[in-house]
C-alpha cells in the first residue's frame, strides 16, 4: 500500500483559516466530523484528486469512521465515489476498508480498493479520463449530490484558488447541489496563478473550437468559481499530499529510454519532428522517469510537455532548461521533488500550467498540437493491441486513465513495458492480450528492452514479425514465431492470422502453473 511520508513544514506561515478571506465561507468552519455527517448514504459524492495531489485529507477520513459506525450498527452506508483519477490511502483506501464505496469511477490505484473491485464488493467504472466532465454535464452517470475539494484559499469573493491537481473539480463545483471545502495550510500560497480554469466549454450542439495551439496558451482564469450558497461547510487541514518516491530508472528502464530517443533522433533526420520535438505526453512511472531522463540528457533542447501529470523527470528538464513549458492537470512528485518545487515555485510559475483535466486531455486540442504520447502497458500481442488495465484478462490493475485519449489523438503514439514480467515467469509479449483498451489501430510504436519496433504503415502480419523480432525476450520469441507459422497455416483468414483454441492458452497456462512457457 501507498504511505504517506512524514509531513513536512508547510510552505506558508499563515492559518489555514487567514486563508479564507470570504466572511461568510468563515461562518462555515467545522471540523471533519461535523463536514461528514452532512454526506447521506446513496449520494453520489465528487472528490477533488489526481494521481495523488490536491485530495481531501480529513472530510474521507471522518466519512470512513462514519461508514464504518453506521455498519456496526447493522445499517447499510454507502457512496458513489468520484474523483479526477487516483488518490490516497486517506480517501480511496479509508474509505474501501470500510466498504463504504458502491460504485467508483473514473480511475483508482489503492490496493485495497483494487482488491475490492476484484472480489465483486465494489462496482468500478474504468473510463477515458477526457469523457469523465463531459458525462456528468450530459447526466449519463446520475446526479451529483456533493462535491468534496481541496483548496488553497478562498478569495473575498468566493472564488477558490486551485492546489496541486485540478482534475475535475470544476465539473465536481458546478454540478453538485452542494460543496464542501477543504483549505489546506500544507498547499504552497504560491501556487495562485498557476492554474488555468477554462469555462468556455459548452454542450453539444453549441459547442466552439478551443483557442488554444500550443502548451503554452492560457485560455481561461487562475481560480475556481464557485457560489458561496453552495458551500455547506469548510474544514481547516494542514496535511501533506501523497509524495510517493519513484525507484531510480534500472537497466531494463535505461534501455526502453535509450531505444525512444534514438528513435526521435532518427524522426527528426527524416524531417517528421522540428529539431525541439513535438509537445510530450509522459504517463506515470519509473519508466516514464527514466524516458524523461534520458530526454534530459539528450541533445534536444527547447521541449515542450502537455500531459496530464508533471512528474519529476518533468521537473528535472523544467530545472535544467531542457523544458522550456509543460502544462498538466496535476503534480506527482517524490518527496525530495516536492521540497524543489515548493522552494522554487515563483521561478517555475512562469513556466507550468494546471488546468482541468478535460482540458489536459482533450482529443482535440492533443491532435492539434500534435503530441508526442508515450504510455507504459502490462502486455501488448504480436499485432500491435495493447492491454494497460487487466490481468490475466479480469482483474483490475489501476485503470486506462489518459493513456487511450492521448493514443487516439497523438501524433506519435508510444507505449513502453519490459518484455518480461515476474521474473521471467510473464511474456509482455502474448499472441493475444487477454484484454484490449488500445486497438492495434491507436498503437504505432512498442518498446521493450530487447527493441522497439515501429508498427507505421505495415500490415497486421508484418507488424508481428517486427514485434517479435524487436521486443519479445528472446526465452519466449521462438515460442512466438511458432505460433505465428502455425496460425498462418491454419487460420480462417489470412490477413491477421490467429489459433482461436490457442491465442490465450499462454494466459491459461500462467493461471494454472505459473509460468508462461511451455516447459
Amino acid at each position: 500500500m501507498d504511505t504517506v511520508v512524514k509531513k513536512p513544514a508547510a510552505p506558508g506561515g499563515d492559518s489555514a483559516l487567514e486563508r479564507i478571506q470570504h466572511a461568510g465561507l468563515r461562518g462555515k468552519v467545522m471540523s471533519a466530523d461535523e463536514a461528514a455527517a452532512l454526506i447521506r448514504p446513496g449520494f453520489n459524492v465528487g472528490m477533488s484528486g489526481f494521481t495523488g495531489a490536491g485530495y481531501p485529507k480529513a472530510v474521507p477520513q471522518a466519512l470512513a469512521r462514519r461508514i464504518e459506525t453506521a455498519h456496526a450498527a447493522g445499517e447499510p452506508f454507502r457512496i458513489g465515489l468520484w474523483t479526477g483519477a487516483s488518490t490516497a490511502p486517506e480517501l480511496d483506501g479509508a474509505l474501501a476498508k470500510v466498504e463504504g464505496v458502491d460504485m467508483r469511477l473514473p480511475y483508482q490505484s489503492d490496493p485495497t480498493t483494487r482488491a475490492r473491485i476484484n472480489s465483486g464488493q465494489m462496482q468500478y467504472v474504468d473510463m477515458h479520463l477526457s469523457h469523465v466532465g463531459q458525462f456528468v454535464w450530459f447526466g449519463f452517470l446520475g446526479h451529483l449530490n456533493v462535491a468534496v475539494i481541496e483548496v488553497v484559499g478562498v478569495l473575498p469573493d468566493g472564488r477558490l484558488i486551485p492546489t496541486t491537481s485540478v482534475g475535475n473539480n470544476k465539473t465536481w463545483i458546478d454540478q453538485a447541489d452542494h460543496v464542501i471545502l477543504e483549505v489546506n495550510r500544507w498547499q504552497n500560497p504560491a501556487l495562485e496563478g498557476m492554474h488555468d480554469i477554462y469555462y468556455g466549454t459548452r454542450l453539444p450542439p453549441y459547442r466552439q473550437p478551443i483557442p488554444m495551439t500550443g502548451p503554452g496558451d492560457r485560455i481561461g482564469e487562475p481560480y475556481l468559481r464557485c457560489d458561496p450558497d453552495k458551500v455547506i461547510a469548510v474544514v481547516l487541514t494542514d496535511a501533506p499530499d501523497r509524495n510517493s518516491p519513484f525507484t531510480p530508472p534500472d537497466e531494463n528502464s535505461r534501455r526502453i529510454a535509450g531505444h525512444i530517443i534514438d528513435f526521435l533522433q532518427h524522426e527528426v533526420k527524416m524531417g517528421r519532428l522540428p529539431k525541439n520535438l513535438l509537445p510530450l505526453q509522459s504517463g506515470v512511472g519509473n519508466i516514464a522517469n527514466a524516458v524523461l531522463d534520458g530526454l534530459n540528457q539528450s541533445p534536444f533542447e527547447g521541449m515542450t510537455a502537455y500531459t496530464e501529470v508533471l512528474q519529476d523527470g518533468m521537473l528535472e528538464m523544467l530545472k535544467s532548461g531542457k523544458l522550456s513549458f509543460a502544462s498538466s492537470t496535476a503534480l506527482s512528485l517524490s518527496p525530495e521533488a516536492t521540497e524543489y518545487f515548493n522552494a522554487h515555485i515563483d521561478e517555475l510559475k512562469p513556466r507550468i500550467l494546471l488546468r482541468p483535466q478535460e482540458i489536459s486531455n482533450h482529443p482535440e486540442l492533443i491532435r492539434r498540437m500534435g503530441l508526442i504520447a508515450m504510455n507504459a502497458l502490462i502486455e501488448a500481442d504480436i499485432y500491435g493491441n495493447v492491454n494497460s488495465t487487466h490481468l490475466m484478462g479480469s482483474a483490475i490493475m489501476n485503470g486506462i486513465g489518459g493513456s487511450g485519449d492521448f493514443a487516439r489523438n497523438a501524433y506519435l503514439s508510444i507505449f513502453m513495458t519490459p518484455s518480461v514480467a515476474k521474473g521471467g515467469s510473464i511474456s509482455c509479449i502474448v499472441p493475444m492480450v487477454s484484454h484490449i483498451d488500445h486497438t492495434e489501430h491507436d498503437v504505432q510504436v512498442i518498446v521493450t528492452e530487447q527493441g522497439l519496433a515501429d508498427l507505421r504503415g505495415l500490415a497486421p502480419v508484418q507488424r508481428a514479425r517486427r514485434v517479435i523480432d524487436q521486443c519479445a525476450h528472446p526465452d519466449y520469441r521462438d515460442a512466438l514465431r511458432d505460433y505465428l507459422a502455425r496460425a498462418q497455416a491454419g487460420a480462417i483468414g489470412q490477413h491477421t492470422p490467429h489459433l482461436l483454441t490457442e491465442a490465450l492458452s499462454w494466459h491459461q497456462r500462467y493461471v494454472q502453473t505459473g509460468h508462461m512457457r511451455n516447459q
